[in-house]
């Protein structure tokens, strides 16, 4: 791998991390563009998924603080809570990561499965974001405001709901505690589980899957970033402890040329998405998957 091949697909994995349009699908499009072997290269891989782990922390950093914080209050609180949903929405994924990862790995390898896992990713796109819309105004509080600390007040009950996430909760209506509630963030989490499947989006999955669950957008953006990050160092250190990691031809350069590619790419990408998921425009993102999806198929499957 050549510095050239290093800096795109440190792009491209930067970008479409975060972006739901499929990480892994896209990589897999781009090593054959670029000439690069599926399997060559799994330092380079960890390499360039570390620094999209390190990109979000970064984004996150306050809310993570926040969060250990909380944790080490040794009481169950607004982020312990938060804390719980996150490692529930882990399990599906844990399942399939130990249990099925080599057997996934060789039934859905193929660009023929990259693309119509693309056109899935398309149609959970487009689908939540449609329903999403078509119930965006009823979602809006009114007459909803903040006491001192920040925390919104209901406009019927008059009471603050303290949340990890931000954002004013449905307007006389009962919302569970920071936002989503334990049965949705399992369900989310099996969305996560599907996503190993290259081609399917990890983050427009569980992005598509909360908002079909009810969860709103502007919670579910940031559960969905966070609740990946265990996961994602998970499956680095499956890859490492594999034995194919020692084998690894990368050079040095390459390596540095990605990882800070997937990085700077990955900041930018991260607080994208976030705006965009609140603005309600992930059809475009679906558009787009539907167009890859089918480039795929015909020209590279």
């Amino acid at each position: 791998m050549n510095w050239l091949q290093a800096l795109v697909l440190g792009l491209v994995q930067g970008l479409t991390e975060f972006l739901p349009v499929s990480s892994s699908g896209h990589l897999a499009i781009g090593k054959a563009i670029l000439g690069v072997e599926p399997s060559d290269d799994l330092v380079f891989e960890v390499t360039v998924h570390a620094a999209t782990v390190l990109s979000t922390i970064f984004v996150f950093r306050k809310q993570i603080w926040k969060l250990l914080c909380g944790l080490f209050k040794f009481k169950y609180n607004d982020e312990t809570d938060y804390i719980a949903k996150i490692c529930l929405s882990m399990i599906p994924v844990l399942v399939v990561g130990v249990f099925f990862k080599d057997w996934v790995e060789a039934a859905f390898g193929s660009l023929v499965v990259v693309g119509i896992a693309l056109l899935v990713t398309a149609l959970l796109l487009s689908l939540s974001d449609w329903l999403s819309v078509r119930g965006i105004s009823r979602l809006r509080p009114s007459g909803s405001a903040r006491n001192d600390k920040g925390e919104t007040i209901s406009p019927v009950a008059g009471q603050p709901q303290s949340v990890i996430s931000t954002g004013a909760e449905r307007s006389g209506e009962i919302s569970p505690r920071n936002g989503i509630s334990f049965w949705q963030a399992f369900v989310v989490g099996i969305g996560q589980a599907l996503a190993v499947i290259p081609g399917l989006s990890r983050s427009g999955t569980t992005i598509s899957t909360g908002l079909l669950c009810g969860v709103k957008r502007e919670n579910m953006a940031q559960f969905s970033f966070l609740m990946v990050l265990i996961p994602i160092l998970g499956e680095m250190f499956l890859d490492v402890v594999g034995g194919d990691f020692a084998a690894s031809s990368a050079g040095v350069m390459p390596l540095l040329i990605g990882f800070a590619a997937a990085f700077v790419s990955g900041l930018f990408a991260c607080k994208v998405m976030i705006a965009l998921v609140r603005k309600a425009q992930l059809k475009w993102f679906g558009l787009y998957c539907a167009i890859v999806g089918i480039f795929v198929l015909v020209f590279l499957a």
